[in-house]
């Protein structure tokens, strides 16, 4: 399959364009120049808010003023991933697309499809007049990935909608009522410096080859999280032997699971085969632990050039008991809908800062805010007993699902007199913007759907090409069915 065959063709024309247009979370401007000008060239009415959302009107087609106004939402920024071994700067690199069988992927980067997709459908929507719909509004959020900036600085009167049709979801065929809440809680570690004694080995131990994944729509997989095997190598080798920690570094973004981790540790000469022989056998215990989620998982111990500076051992063992004792994963499951993850909790980053800092940043969600609270305050106790200083990000609602939504039954009729099947009406535990849109906006009638994409937040971002075209023809069929406003 060539790119310039791609259907629906008005789609991929503007997802091609998008990938030239950096957009990292909180980095946007050129995204948004780039939507400004798309709005001037089509002579369509843009506005920009205070925090950079983008909002294109369109007119109704002929004979359709009176339907229900529509927003079609999407966000223009991306989770910006790479391997370690490829060369890519987020901030001025366009993302290179490669098609392997009915997929679209990224050369060793994030694609972007999450939510570049959905961006580029409503790009297409706005460029072709022969499309039959009612008024249009397509809202072009900033910042979702890295705290839903841009939908909780909407103001209210921003939009005037009364349908929302978020297309950042990642399943075709399944249509989303409802989505998580969540919260960031960040542990800071203040250490100080000691010297390595004389006559120590040094040594970096890595892993890597790890899948890892969205932390909403993937943590029921039980998916490997770098950081949490890492510090179980090293909570094992501190018990062990004379171990100074000199480095450690794990995993990136709150809303990714861990892929990649390393430490660099110092300890006796005497120990480095022993140390050695304990890798091997604790990598073919977790490979064999993770085989089935995690196949190409490694570990590997390399030498250091020796370290003069190590973390104080009080701290050393306080972060590796505190980073032991957290949570990660599926805390529980919805009584409500059967399959769906209530509450969960993501152990993403461990970084080293200026000023002798050690920052751990997690992220929770739940569908009840008190269980969103609960384990928050689980992971805040942790640290709060390890001697870390703990913070809340803001966090954000979740959204209730409303099973008795007008565009939700169409969406569910059109689904099935143009495929013949039956569309899955479901929550997600991932966190949509809907649960703050509902917040300023409380009469909207909302659902979210999409293409399906797999891996997102991850280079192995990847997204199902077909699926694109079956979307599309949904859309269309729903605006061209929206109600008449009473």
């Amino acid at each position: 399959m060539e790119k310039n065959e791609l259907k629906p063709a008005g789609v991929f024309h503007y997802f091609d364009e998008i990938c030239q247009v950096p957009r990292p979370s909180k980095k946007e401007e050129k995204m948004i120049a780039y939507l400004k000008a798309f709005g001037e060239k089509h002579k369509l009415e843009t506005l920009v808010d205070e925090a950079g959302n983008v909002l294109i009107k369109k007119p109704a087609t002929l004979g359709m003023e009176n339907r229900k106004t529509v927003v079609l939402q999407s966000h223009i920024d991306m989770v910006c991933e790479k391997n370690n071994d490829v060369q890519h700067d987020f901030l001025t690199d366009p993302i290179e697309t490669v098609i392997e069988g009915e997929w679209m992927k990224a050369k060793g980067t994030t694609l972007g499809a999450d939510n570049g997709i959905g961006v580029a459908t409503e790009l297409a929507i706005l460029a072709d007049d022969s499309i039959q719909h009612g008024p249009l509004e397509c809202l072009f959020t900033v910042d979702e990935e890295t705290g839903l900036t841009g939908a909780f600085a909407l103001k209210e009167g921003f939009m005037n909608g009364d349908i929302l049709l978020n297309l950042d979801s990642e399943d075709e065929g399944e249509l989303f009522i409802g989505c998580a809440g969540g919260i960031d809680s960040v542990a800071e570690f203040i250490y100080k410096e000691v010297d390595v004694p004389a006559g120590y080995f040094c040594c970096k131990v890595q892993v890597k080859g790890l899948r890892g994944g969205h932390s909403g729509g993937d943590i029921h997989m039980g998916l490997g999280n770098a950081n949490k095997i890492l510090n179980r190598f090293l909570s094992q080798a501190f018990q062990k032997y004379d171990m100074y920690l000199c480095e450690i570094d794990g995993g990136n973004l709150r809303n990714a699971i861990a892929r990649e981790a390393h430490a660099i540790i110092a300890i006796p000469e005497d120990n480095k085969h022993d140390l050695r022989a304990d890798l091997n056998i604790f990598a073919a215990e977790v490979q064999a632990e993770y085989a089935v989620v995690d196949p190409t998982l490694q570990l590997v111990l390399e030498s250091e050039n020796a370290c003069a500076k190590a973390i104080d051992k009080d701290t050393t063992k306080r972060l590796l008991q505190s980073l032991y004792a957290c949570p990660h994963g599926v805390y529980a499951m919805s009584q409500d809908i059967p399959g769906l993850v209530e509450t969960s909790t993501n152990l993403a980053s461990v970084k080293m800062k200026p000023g002798n800092v050690i920052r751990i940043e997690t992220s929770q969600r739940s569908s009840t805010a008190s269980s969103k609270q609960d384990i928050a305050n689980m992971v805040r106790t942790v640290f709060d007993m390890g001697g870390a200083k703990v913070s809340f990000g803001d966090g954000y609602p979740g959204w209730k699902p409303n099973p008795h939504s007008e565009i939700l039954e169409i969406a569910v009729e059109s689904y099935k007199r143009l495929f013949g099947v039956d569309a899955k009406v479901k929550a997600i535990h991932a966190g949509l913007e809907c649960g703050l849109f509902l917040d300023k906006y409380p009469s909207l009638d909302m659902i979210s759907f999409g293409p399906t994409l797999q891996g997102v937040h991850s280079p192995d971002e990847r997204m199902l090409i077909p699926t694109v075209d079956k979307f599309w023809k949904h859309l269309l069929d729903i605006l061209a069915n929206v109600p008449v406003k009473k």
